[in-house]
Order: structure tokens, then C-alpha cells, then sequence
């Protein structure tokens, strides 16, 4: 049977650390215009209190989503030892596309997947690039669709990035804005052979309120009245999200498992979209009560749901594919996976979209 096998995967994280002492000399303003007369300090302690994020990282001004995006895809393509004229193609996450160093301006014409095919240097024609604008579930939506290809036999091989530069669409004066980062994550997924085995994609499923679900994240003018930088500023409201979050991914995650017939007890880990550790404790306590796991101790949590957010902070797309390429390349502590493991992958974002994956690792690729 042809199964959708992970052949290699790839990161990019800038080398620029924006721990959190860097908000101190922000001026925040609320939802209604006015500035906010709270002590930075105390808005930012609070804020580490509730995301757990100590710093998060930004690329240099010049540095280009596509750039990134590259930079992971051609890390991938080393890994799965795949000649990159064999791509069929290539589908890329994001939702701002390559932001203009200077006007801000958010540029998808060409495609993010045309630009980074075009920084490959990849001749083949038959390489299809396809972009896609999911929020920050995309990652995980390109390999449902890279899966769908290889599964009709359309395709051999495909290649998902992900990459945001958030840092080039935040407002100043948003305390929101500080759990927003930038990175990039890629994999190269494969249609192989394997008889017998259940291995590679085994089931997934993708949920989309566009209600007034639509409005929770969206774009819009500084909080503060008198910017003028950019009119393209991330705005989030992140109560609603919560509340969400805690409604429907739990229930959503449980289906999957049911669906492939597969208990919680038998997932190595969960690789959750690192959006905001509050937030993310609260769905996996949420799913442990649905298997009567309520009595697990945090040590148990962070097994099971290894965390980034902490040092990376919420890259969007990037997050999920990043946090699968620090653990299977050794470089997430405590953490590892196997052949043979099987884990779930989700995530959570605008419009509102949630999507989750199941996959397990073969213990022979070939």
C-alpha cells in the first residue's frame, strides 16, 4: 500500500533573541485608543505569567519570508536525500507572504511556493507551486492536501514549508504583539511502498468556523491613534481564541483517535501548535479528562506535549514543523521519537481553522 512517509524535515530560526525586557520602553494602548497607564513591567510579567514566553526571535530586516522559507526547504531536501528536480510540488504556508522592508507592504504576487522554487533553482516544470493561506493551522492543512496528491497518485514527491515574519506586521503599541515571532519549518513527504503497516499519515481532519469566529484574528490600524508605520498590524483577541480553543480542539483530537482507532495511551506525543502555553495546558488537561487522565501531574504533561514557545515564542506556520525537527534531529532535551512511535500534530488559527494529524514513524522508510 502507498503511504505518505515524512523523508525529511528542516527549520529555520533567526539568530536574533528578543527577550521581553526589549517591550519595556513600549507605549501600550487598549482597545479603545487610550494609553494604557499599567507599569510596562507589570504588563510584561503578567504576560510571561499567562505564555510562558521569555523571548522569542526576529529576522533581520532585509531577510524575507521566502528567504526563510528556503533556507528550511533546502535543509529538508538534504535530509531526504531527494533530488530536487524529483519535487512534484511544492506547497507553502504563511499569511502575510514577503513583507517590504521599508513600505510594510504585504507582497503574495508571485506565490511565497513560486518564490521559493524559483530560490531552489528548481527547472522542473512539473514542480506545481501552490500557496497556503490557513492561518496558522497551514502547516499541517499542506500536508492533509501533499497526502491527498500522493494518495491519487498524482505526485511522488512533495515538498510543505512554512514561514512567517510577524515581526514585520506588529503594532508597537499591542501587548499582544509580544507573543509573535518569525521562523520557518519544512518537510519533504514522499508516496512509498510499505506492505503490511500501517505507518506514515494515518488519519486527520480539519474544522473551519467562519462565523464570528472570522473576526478573532484579523488585521487592522495601530491601537495607538497617532501610528503611522503600517496599516498592516496583526491584531488578536485572544479571550475569544481561548474559549474556542478549550470548546472544540480537545473534542476535535478525541474524534480523530476514534476515527483510526486508536486510544490516547498509545500517542508517543503531541505536537501542539505553540500559540501560548496557557492556553495549550489547558486543551491537553481538557483531552486527558476525556480518557479520565484528570489525576496526571505536570511532569507527565510536558512529556507527552513538548513546548518551544517558551524560547521561540508563537512563529505561526512555523511552529509544528519546527518543534518535529528539534526532536527528531536530537536537539530538544528530554525528548525523542522513535520507529514505530505514533503522535498527533494540531493546531489552531485564523478564521478560526483547527486541523489535526495523526502519524506514525516507520521503522523502515523503504
Amino acid at each position: 500500500m502507498i503511504r505518505s512517509i515524512i523523508t525529511g524535515t528542516g527549520h529555520y530560526l533567526p539568530n536574533s533573541k528578543i527577550k521581553n525586557y526589549h517591550f519595556l520602553k513600549n507605549t501600550f494602548y487598549n482597545e479603545k485608543g487610550l494609553k494604557i497607564e499599567i507599569r510596562n513591567e507589570e504588563i510584561i510579567k503578567k504576560f510571561q505569567k499567562i505564555t510562558e514566553i521569555q523571548e522569542r526571535r526576529y529576522v533581520n530586516n532585509f531577510l524575507l519570508n521566502s528567504d526563510i522559507a528556503t533556507i528550511a526547504a533546502k535543509r529538508a531536501l538534504t535530509k531526504a536525500k531527494i533530488y530536487k528536480e524529483k519535487i512534484d510540488y511544492i506547497i507553502s504556508a504563511h499569511n502575510y507572504g514577503d513583507i517590504h522592508p521599508v513600505s510594510l507592504q504585504s507582497d503574495i504576487m508571485p506565490s511565497i511556493a513560486a518564490r521559493v522554487k524559483n530560490k531552489l533553482e528548481i527547472k522542473n516544470k512539473r514542480c506545481r507551486p501552490y500557496d497556503m493561506i490557513f492561518g496558522c493551522t497551514g502547516w499541517i492543512e499542506g500536508m492533509i492536501l501533499a497526502d491527498k496528491l500522493l494518495r491519487s497518485k498524482y505526485a511522488k514527491n512533495i515538498l510543505i514549508t512554512s514561514s512567517e515574519t510577524l515581526s514585520k506586521v506588529l503594532d508597537p503599541h499591542d501587548r499582544n504583539s509580544m507573543i509573535f515571532s518569525d521562523g520557518a519549518g519544512a518537510a519533504v513527504l514522499s508516496a512509498i511502498e510499505i506492505k503490511g503497516e500501517n505507518n506514515g499519515i494515518i488519519y486527520y481532519d480539519t474544522q473551519c468556523n467562519n462565523n464570528e469566529e472570522i473576526h478573532y484574528l484579523s488585521n487592522g490600524p495601530s491601537l495607538n491613534p497617532h501610528y503611522k508605520k503600517s496599516s498592516i498590524n496583526i491584531r488578536m483577541n485572544g479571550r475569544r481564541i481561548y474559549e474556542y480553543a478549550l470548546t472544540e480542539v480537545p473534542n476535535m483530537l478525541k474524534s480523530i483517535l476514534d476515527h483510526a482507532n486508536l486510544h490516547l495511551k498509545d500517542i508517543k506525543k503531541i505536537l501542539i501548535h505553540q500559540a501560548n502555553a496557557k492556553m495549550d495546558y489547558a486543551i491537553l488537561k481538557r483531552l486527558l479528562k476525556l480518557y479520565n487522565y484528570s489525576s496526571l501531574n505536570e511532569r507527565i504533561y510536558k512529556k507527552l506535549m513538548p513546548m518551544t514557545i517558551q524560547k521561540f515564542g508563537n512563529s505561526s506556520v512555523a511552529t509544528v514543523p519546527t518543534l518535529l525537527d528539534l526532536i527528531l534531529h536530537g536537539k530538544l532535551p528530554s525528548h525523542e521519537i522513535k520507529p514505530g512511535d505514533t503522535i498527533i500534530m494540531a493546531s489552531l488559527g485564523a478564521g478560526m481553522n483547527i486541523n489535526g494529524m495523526i502519524y506514525r514513524f516507520p521503522k523502515n522508510k523503504r
